[in-house]
C-alpha cells in the first residue's frame, strides 16, 4: 500500500514536472537504456557514437550528466535524476537544440512511475541479473518493472543471450529486435573481431548493443566504427590505476553477474604464474541481501585472498552484511583470518569494516605481478555511514596507499 501511494505520489511529480517544463520529451529523441549491468558503458557508448556522428546529443548517466556539452553532477548514489531535476535536463536539452538525450534508466525509476511520461524513440536492455529483489521481491518482477520502458518505445532491442529474454518477449507483445553473441539474433557477430579491438567478453555485449541500436537509428557504419575505436570506457570501469610493479583496478560491479564477468576476465588476462588476485569488496546496507552470499562466491571462485569492508552500509549493522557474504565465501573453503593481519594467506579473507585501512592492508600484502582489484564504489564520490555522506575517492585513496608501502 505504501509503495503504491510512492508510486502515485511520482506520477503525480512527473505530471506536474512535464507540465512546468513543457513535457521536452516529445522534442527529443529519447533513448532508454536498461538492465542491471553494462547500463553505464552502454549509455556513454550510444552517446559517442552519436556525437561522433555529428548529432546534437546529450545524456545522464549514473557518472555524471551532460548537457548541451556541460557537465553536471547527479548527486549521490543515483542512475535516474528524479522527476523534475530530469525534466530540467531534457529541457535544456531541447533548447540548446538537441536532436537526441540518451537516458540511463532504473528498474526503480520505472516502477514508480517517474519516467511515465517520457516518449522514447528507442531502448534497449542489456541484461537481467540477480539484483534489488529487496525491492522487486522475485526475478519476474524486475524483468516486468524493465519492460515498461520496451512497452513505450518505437524501437526495442533485446538480449537473446540474456535469462530474461524468454519472459521479455512476451510481456512487450510487438515488434522487437535482438542481438547475441551465442543465439540467433538480428545482430550476431563478434564485434572485437568485426573492427579489432581488445574487449572483456561482458563489453562485448554493450559494445554490440550499442553498435545495434545506433545501427537502427540509421547512423552510418563508418561513423560507428570510428566511434567504437575511439571509445573510453566511463571512470571507474575497469579502470586500471597502477600496472606496475603491481596492478590496481577499480570498478563499479556490486552485483554477482557483474562480480562473476569481472573477477574472470581480470583473472584471465593478468594473473600469471604464482601472481595473486586480491579483491577489496562490500555489499550496501539497505539493500538486496539475497545477492550477498552469491556475491561472497562469486569473489572466492576466482580471488586469492578476500577483504570485506564497508560500501555504503547505511544503518544496517556492517559486520552483519560482511558475515552474509562471508557464508558464499566459505561454502568455496577460505577460512577467516585475524582483522589485524597484514600478512593475509591464500584462500583465506579477512574483514576490515574501516575501507581505507582495507585498502591499505591490501597494498600492503602485494608482491610484484599481484592484481588487486576494488569493486562497488569506483566513480562515487561518497561514502554513506550511518545517516551520513562522507566524502570519498577511491582512486586517491588507492593512490595514497600506493605511495604509502611504496608501491609506485
Amino acid at each position: 500500500m505504501q509503495q503504491t501511494l510512492k508510486n502515485y505520489y511520482h506520477l503525480l511529480q512527473s505530471v506536474l514536472a512535464n507540465v512546468y517544463y513543457g513535457f521536452p520529451s516529445r522534442k527529443l529523441k529519447i533513448i532508454g537504456v536498461t538492465g542491471t549491468d553494462g547500463k553505464t558503458t552502454t549509455t556513454h557508448l550510444i552517446y559517442h557514437i552519436l556525437k561522433s556522428a555529428g548529432k546534437k546529443v546529450s545524456m545522464v548517466s549514473s557518472v555524471y550528466a551532460n548537457i548541451a556539452g556541460k557537465t553536471y553532477d547527479i548527486g549521490f548514489h543515483v542512475t535516474t535524476p528524479d522527476v523534475f531535476p530530469l525534466q530540467k535536463y531534457l529541457r535544456q536539452s531541447v533548447d540548446s537544440g538537441d536532436e537526441y538525450f540518451v537516458l540511463e534508466t532504473t528498474s526503480h525509476a520505472l516502477t514508480q512511475n517517474r519516467n511515465s511520461l517520457i516518449k522514447y524513440e528507442a531502448a534497449l536492455v542489456t541484461n537481467i541479473t540477480h539484483e534489488h529483489l529487496d525491492f522487486h521481491k522475485v526475478y519476474e518482477e524486475y524483468v516486468r518493472s524493465k519492460a515498461i520502458l520496451l512497452k513505450n518505445a518505437i524501437i526495442s532491442l533485446l538480449n537473446v543471450d540474456d535469462r530474461s529474454f524468454p519472459l521479455l518477449k512476451n510481456l512487450i507483445k510487438k515488434n522487437y529486435f535482438t542481438y547475441g553473441l551465442i543465439n540467433k539474433a538480428d545482430f550476431q557477430f563478434d564485434i572485437g573481431v568485426k573492427y579489432n579491438l581488445k574487449l572483456a567478453k561482458f563489453n562485448k555485449y554493450n559494445y554490440l548493443a550499442a553498435y545495434a541500436l545506433c545501427t537502427k537509428l540509421n547512423i552510418g557504419e563508418k561513423f560507428i566504427s570510428k566511434a567504437l575505436r575511439s571509445f573510453v570506457l566511463p571512470p571507474g570501469r575497469l579502470e586500471i590505476v597502477v600496472n606496475k610493479p603491481i596492478m590496481v583496478i577499480i570498478d563499479f560491479a556490486h552485483t554477482p553477474n557483474a562480480l562473476h564477468e569481472v573477477l574472470s576476465e581480470v583473472r584471465e588476462e593478468f594473473i600469471t604464474g604464482t601472481h595473486r588476485l586480491i579483491h577489496v569488496f562490500g555489499s550496501a546496507g539497505k539493500r538486496d541481501q539475497s545477492k550477498r552470499p552469491l556475491m561472497g562466491a562469486e569473489s572466492a571462485r576466482y580471488a586469492d585472498k578476500i577483504i570485506l569492508t564497508e560500501e555504503d552500509y547505511r544503518d544496517e549493522d556492517l559486520y552483519k552484511i560482511c558475515r552474509e557474504i562471508a557464508t558464499g565465501i566459505e561454502k568455496k573453503g577460505f577460512k577467516l583470518t585475524n582483522s589485524n593481519s597484514s600478512n593475509i594467506s591464500n584462500k583465506s579473507y579477512l574483514i576490515e569494516i574501516n575501507r581505507k585501512k582495507a585498502i591499505e592492508i591490501a597494498i600492503k600484502i602485494t608482491i610484484p605481478g599481484d592484481v588487486v582489484i576494488l569493486t562497488g564504489k569506483s566513480h562515487e564520490k561518497s561514502l554513506c555511514r550511518g545517516k551520513t555522506e562522507y566524502p570519498w575517492n577511491e582512486k586517491q585513496v588507492v593512490l595514497d596507499a600506493l605511495k604509502k608501502y611504496d608501491r609506485l
